[in-house]
């Protein structure tokens, strides 16, 4: 009977499956797949869409920053053009007003001599070609005489009365011309300004 009863015991012992106790698995390791398995894979399409957006705003970024280079660089080429001609033109002017003195001198002078008209000739044709040439370097004349005085592009170097009220503040004499060179100015027309001679009413009632 004893031995009946332990064969009995090995043979239950034998049918049981090792790897059943195993199917089971714990609440946390089932907890953790669960999680792994519901975590939606990254799309291929919206990380293209996004590296290409990215990649567009520094193309971007990067043409503006070239555009404004460009345009710094222009704009300092342009300056560094207007330095150069106004050295050279202002070192040209104290030329050109010797030639209008010289002009100016010879039209007050009465002489009939056909060596003397020549030279006259020969300087009025020289100081029309200098300032034609310096005219297309952008060199322009301050007008001054009949205009109001500008402290911009005049200096007043005296005052003169006047009986016409109209002309007061409005220059009525040039003693040296005024240059310029697009909006800079290269030299200030030395003016002589009117002043009204007409006493202020509280100067006539004192």
């Amino acid at each position: 009977m004893v031995k009946e009863f332990t064969e009995e015991i090995d043979e239950s012992i034998e049918t049981l499956d090792p790897d059943e106790g195993s199917d089971h698995e714990t609440p946390s390791e089932s907890d953790s797949v669960n999680e792994s398995i519901s975590e939606d894979p990254p799309d291929p399409l919206a990380q293209c869409s996004e590296e290409l957006a990215n990649e567009k705003d520094l193309r971007l970024r990067l043409s503006a920053e070239f555009a404004n280079y460009r345009r710094r660089m222009e704009n300092q080429r342009i300056e560094w053009s207007v330095r150069a001609k106004s050295g050279v033109i202002r070192n040209l002017l104290p030329i050109l007003d010797d030639l209008e003195r010289s002009l100016d001198a010879a039209e007050q002078t009465d002489s009939e001599d056909v060596a003397f008209t020549s030279l006259k000739s020969g300087v009025s044709l020289v100081n029309q070609n200098f300032n034609a040439e310096l005219e297309k370097l952008g060199l322009e004349r301050i007008q001054s005489v009949g205009k109001e005085f500008d402290e911009e592009l005049h200096e007043a170097v005296g005052q003169a009365p006047t009986p016409d009220d109209a002309q007061n503040g409005h220059v009525i004499h040039e003693s040296q011309s005024g240059y310029r060179l697009g909006k800079q100015v290269l030299r200030h027309a030395k003016v002589i300004v009117a002043v009204s001679s007409v006493p202020a009413p509280d100067e006539t009632e004192s």
